[in-house]
């Protein structure tokens, strides 16, 4: 029987391994894939049991982005790679002679360029990744009640828009270990729902009526959910 327990461990380490995965070499990706996996796991076992599939469903958003935002990084990179040479540029820069500015310039510049390119389309896809992170946190903190859950998903938007300026790094790191606190802050049941409570189909995850039998949003017939 799955349980929140079950997250609260899952997520916990999960943010572990992510952190520690960024700062060690050799293994260090291999550490945070499974971090991820585990994080993964956490998040969509919460989902399941607040039968909110916005949580998980934002959270893959926020994955999606991520991911096309190191791949757009690569692929511009190697788009001004090539274009400036590739193979051919290197070996012309072993006996190239830079003595200025713009001799240094007319051999990196457009390479440089292109890295500043990448670097910017990749910020813009983490900063929309990111969005869809707060959302999911945040959905996290109103079933839960652990309010760590959405300074989490502040402190990485925040992190986001200001790793442009180096400082978001710092925040991003702070970011992490404060979701290692919440994961592992989480009870071990969801907390018992008040009467005003919003109710949310159990399929889009979307608020309903309380005495609807069919969610108006995506058709979804209550009287067959077991």
């Amino acid at each position: 029987m799955v349980e929140l327990s079950n997250a609260k461990l899952f997520g916990g380490i999960g943010a572990i391994l992510l952190l520690i995965g960024g700062l060690i070499p050799n293994a260090g990706p291999i550490i945070s894939i499974i971090g991820l996996v585990l994080v993964f796991i956490a998040v969509k076992t919460i989902s399941d049991l607040t039968k909110d599939q916005e949580i998980f469903r934002n959270f893959l958003y926020y994955f999606v982005f991520l991911i096309i935002a190191i791949v757009s990084l690569f692929a511009i990179i190697l788009i001004a790679f090539g274009s400036i040479g590739g193979i051919s540029w290197l070996t012309s820069i072993e006996t190239a002679e830079i003595t200025d500015f713009s001799s240094f310039w007319s051999l990196f510049g457009e390479l440089i360029i292109g890295a500043i390119v990448g670097l910017f389309v990749a910020w813009i896809f983490a900063v929309i990744g990111s969005i869809y992170l707060r959302k999911s946190y945040k959905a996290i903190a109103k079933h839960t009640e652990v309010k760590l859950f959405e300074t989490t998903g502040t402190l990485y938007l925040v992190g986001a828009v200001t790793a442009i300026l180096i400082i978001g790094l710092l925040i991003l790191f702070i970011a992490r270990i404060i979701e290692i606190i919440a994961f592992f802050s989480l009870p071990d049941k969801l907390p018992a729902a008040g009467k005003d409570a919003e109710r949310r189909c159990p399929s889009c995850g979307r608020i309903i009526p309380e005495d609807a039998t069919v969610c108006p949003y995506c058709g979804k017939d209550f009287k067959i959910i077991e």
